[in-house]
């Protein structure tokens, strides 16, 4: 099945098809993570279940820590029966199934309601998963090895991933304001039923054959004995950079998804909000970090062009977002430093448009270029599954950022964001320290030149 050869933006039109598909799946996902700290804490006259922010912050914590778990298995079952079209459709479905079962009618109360609940974020955490690693690899299977539009690609792809997150925050969160938390949950759901219907129409003449077939197939159809040949050094070596690249990644989601749980609340609780007459909305603010992804995303990307053979690897790139994360929570620290320790001060929301920006820079710096780096390091054969080990690094950072948001009472906001802070500048400083071995690595795979690759070229001047 030949698919359409032509471009746009010097892009195949592919990159767009999937670009739309996942902009809508993360206003589903992100127009529930707005809403759903609130929807527990809220009164139960408020349409809310009247939990306390810290079983809240817990549930949240176990929450996105499967939300980013499951795409391990979701990029398995691809590699190695269904390909990730399959897997992105039924994904789909089950998100969509998901925020319908959680806009049931307040009729449905008591244990029942708790029930009708749990079987929502069920059927949102097994339809993430199976979506969230394979569209990330399609996106990746577009361009040939070698071809270096796929940094740009992934900077692409994920301003639509932040586009769909900024209009999740402001549809969903007015949904709720108007109508209720139930409101809110269908708009989501309606969200991924556009990124679907997207799918079904388009894929066939944009994506061809991508995404089909099983990529383990594929790959023991090139080899001739038609089995899996074991991984060679070059593979083995790429494999422990993204391994140890998973660990700091781990040290950033665990702060930066502050702002779904702890920087919610605080948002809500302890931030003046009123502009004149007008009372922002908490949920607004989930929507700054989108708004500056879209703003700054093409900034960023025209500087890593720029800079060209100077422009930094990703071990570096990913120190860089260490250290705006640190500059981010220093904001946060600001903030708690001007209640003084008086939890009746309300604190000024500059505070929290600081943190968002440093947080946008740090995640630039971390999340494109990580997805991007994933494609060009993990052998075919293992793609999904390894972009599915990608994902539940950020499992164990979301499930730790729950755990530490959930602490406010015990240790108060201001140990909380200068802890946070301190340990992203360490995690960075050592990273920096060993940004080249792991570049060593690479063998190559980002066109910076290795230690070897060095030595050869200094001896080879020598000799002339």
């Amino acid at each position: 099945m030949r698919r359409d050869s032509s471009t746009l933006l010097g892009h195949p039109k592919g990159l767009f098809l999937l670009f739309g598909t996942e902009l809508w799946e993360r206003f589903c996902f992100y127009g529930m993570r707005a809403i759903l700290v609130l929807y527990l804490t809220s009164k139960t006259m408020d349409g809310g279940f009247g939990w306390t922010a810290k079983d809240a912050l817990s549930l949240y914590a176990t929450y996105t820590g499967l939300v980013y778990l499951t795409p391990l298995i979701g990029g398995w079952i691809a590699d190695n029966f269904l390909g990730q079209r399959r897997c992105v459709m039924i994904g789909g479905v089950a998100m969509a199934a998901a925020q319908f079962v959680l806009a049931l009618p307040n009729s449905v109360v008591g244990d029942s309601a708790l029930h009708v609940f749990y079987a929502g974020l069920t059927l949102m955490i097994i339809g993430n998963g199976l979506f969230k690693a394979n569209i990330s690899t399609m996106v990746g299977d577009l361009y040939e090895e070698g071809d270096n539009r796929r940094d740009g690609a992934f900077t692409i792809f994920y301003m639509g991933i932040n586009l769909g997150s900024l209009l999740a925050g402001i549809i969903a969160g007015t949904a709720v304001t108007i109508w209720g938390y139930k409101a809110g949950f269908a708009t989501a759901g309606i969200g991924i039923c556009i990124g679907l219907t997207l799918q079904m129409l388009f894929a066939r003449r944009y994506l061809g054959n991508i995404g089909i077939e099983a990529a383990a197939k594929r790959d023991a159809a090139k080899n001739k004995s038609g089995k899996k040949e074991p991984l060679t050094k070059v593979e083995r070596d790429r494999l422990k950079v993204i391994m140890v690249m998973g660990l700091f990644v781990i040290v950033f989601w665990a702060g930066f998804e502050q702002a779904g749980g702890l920087m919610n609340i605080y948002t809500q609780q302890y931030t003046d909000r009123i502009i004149g007459s007008f009372t922002v909305p908490t949920e607004w603010f989930q929507s700054l970090n989108p708004f500056f992804i879209i703003t700054l995303a093409p900034v960023i990307a025209s500087l890593w062009v720029k800079m060209g053979s100077k422009e930094p690897s990703s071990p570096i790139k990913f120190a860089a977002a260490l250290f705006f994360l640190a500059i981010g929570f220093l904001f946060m620290v600001g903030a708690a430093l001007e209640q003084g320790g008086d939890l009746t001060v309300k604190t000024s929301m500059l505070w929290l448009v600081g943190a968002y920006f440093f947080h946008t820079l740090g995640e630039l710096c971390l999340s494109p270029i990580g997805l991007s780096m994933v494609t060009k390091l993990a052998p075919l054969r293992l793609c999904s599954l390894l972009m599915g080990v990608w994902f539940s690094f950020n499992a164990l950072a979301n499930y730790a950022a729950g755990i530490i948001g959930s602490h406010i009472g015990d240790a108060g906001a201001l140990s909380i964001f200068g802890g946070i802070a301190i340990a992203a500048t360490l995690s960075g400083l050592i990273l920096i320290v060993f940004s080249g071995k792991l570049v060593d690595w690479m063998h190559g795979a980002e066109g910076q030149p290795t230690t070897a690759m060095k030595e050869a070229e200094a001896t080879l001047a020598e000799a002339n």
